[in-house]
């Protein structure tokens, strides 16, 4: 005996897809950097070193005056040398007053110690003395003042750039399914 046979036929399905892929872009632009480093302050302030010498009393000791002092000298030893000759000669008219009172030897006396006059000190002495040079040193002085300026920061960062397509999928269908049956008779 024969059996009836089914036949099955089936036509599948085909499905077109369009896509469209999506677009992403992020950019980031470079940040505008600027940087400026102010010079530090610097102040410098000195008072340079002094050596002073007074030389004036070694000059004095020497004999060399300076004009002012010159003249007062000048002046002050002719007043003593004119005070000096008017004792002297009021000494010697004293003197010759005593001529007529059995004194006869005032004149040759007077003349003797006018030729003879006393003796000086004639000792060593050291010109200009010790001492009158005066010196006096004043050391420098240096103040540093530095005053420290910051850096100037300024950054501009860049926005992101952010751009974004999205995708996109669409169907059609190509083929639709099917199935078909036949049945064989089995003879």
């Amino acid at each position: 005996m024969k059996l009836d046979q089914i036949q099955i036929r089936t036509i599948d399905a085909k499905v077109g897809l369009n896509i469209i892929d999506s677009n992403q872009i992020i950019r980031q632009p470079r940040a505008q950097q600027q940087i400026e480093q102010p010079a530090a302050i610097l102040q410098i302030d000195s008072e340079p070193a002094k050596l002073l010498v007074d030389s004036s009393r070694a000059y004095r000791d020497l004999g060399l005056y300076t004009n002012r002092e010159s003249i007062e000298k000048f002046a002050s030893d002719g007043r003593q040398k004119g005070l000096e000759g008017i004792g002297r000669r009021a000494s010697q008219g004293r003197q010759m007053m005593n001529i007529g009172k059995g004194k006869s030897s005032v004149i040759p006396d007077i003349a003797k110690n006018i030729a003879n006059p006393p003796a000086k000190d004639i000792g060593i002495t050291w010109k200009p003395s010790v001492g009158s040079v005066k010196i006096k040193y004043v050391p420098d002085h240096l103040n540093i003042n530095i005053t420290r300026q910051d850096p100037r920061i300024d950054v501009q960062i860049g926005k992101v750039v952010h751009d974004y397509t999205p995708g996109d999928v669409t169907g059609t269908m190509l083929q639709y399914p099917s199935v078909e049956t036949t049945v064989i008779k089995g003879e």
